[in-house]
């Protein structure tokens, strides 16, 4: 899909958070966990050094997922229990408290894709910072581009009380689907408040350590596509959970 036009901040939230992907209808069949297969070549990838002094590590640049649609899991996470996605990237470590209770249906759609490896070897593909003011990081697609998603799509409308915050990770979507809709590719509110209105379902809010979050947020990015000159790379996503 292509991606918004950035003509304004406020037209600028909408374009940072459209590009959620190819969203087909919802899978039913429900698979074994394995590792999404990336395209790999017969020598070592190579490791260019990072441009800037960003507290990031250089890391070779990551490659389109060769198989980037699976099925919708049917899988349901468990209200009475804490899940923490924990995602390690080359610019520090991410905690992320799922909100089971209020988004059951976006939640299960992301914790099926951290089983599957889905997220392995993708990027952070969107550091948006409007004007040099925090706004959102954007990532999760498998393309690598912000155009791309699993190949199913659920929909989980929030609270028309919904506010994105700092510390608040919700799902990208495009202009013209319907509220609530995600796919693969989420975002994680760098303002205090993105101002943004209440069409993006809520996933969870950053746990812990923000050290990550505000390195990537103050990357040096293109100003057309937002993309890191830098790349940023998720080496991979864990759930963990307890109670």
């Amino acid at each position: 899909m292509r991606r918004a036009t950035v003509l304004s901040v406020f037209l600028l939230a909408a374009a940072a958070l459209a590009a959620c992907g190819k969203s087909g209808s919802p899978v039913a069949a429900d698979t074994a966990s394995t590792a999404t297969s990336r395209t790999t070549t017969a020598t070592e990838p190579e490791i260019v050094p990072r441009s800037h002094h960003d507290g990031c590590k250089a890391v070779p640049s990551p490659v389109p997922s060769a198989h980037p649609t699976v099925a919708l899991s049917k899988r349901r996470l468990s209200r009475k229990r804490t899940y923490v996605a924990v995602l390690r990237t080359n610019c520090g470590t991410i905690e992320i408290e799922l909100d089971v209770r209020h988004a059951p249906k976006t939640t299960a759609s992301f914790a099926g894709l951290v089983r599957r490896r889905f997220y392995d070897g993708l990027n952070f593909h969107r550091v948006s910072h409007p004007e040099g003011k925090d706004f959102v990081i954007q990532g999760g697609d498998p393309e690598l581009t912000g155009n791309g998603g699993p190949g199913y799509s659920v929909v989980e409308r929030p609270s028309k009380k919904t506010r994105y915050l700092e510390g608040v990770v919700a799902m990208a979507k495009t202009p013209d689907e319907a509220r609530g809709t995600s796919g693969s590719q989420f975002f994680i509110v760098t303002a205090r408040d993105a101002k943004l209105p209440p069409d993006y379902a809520v996933l969870g809010h950053v746990v812990g350590s923000t050290t990550a979050v505000r390195r990537i947020a103050r990357l040096t990015t293109d100003p057309v596509s937002e993309m890191p000159v830098d790349p940023v790379v998720i080496k991979s996503i864990r759930l963990t959970s307890r109670g």
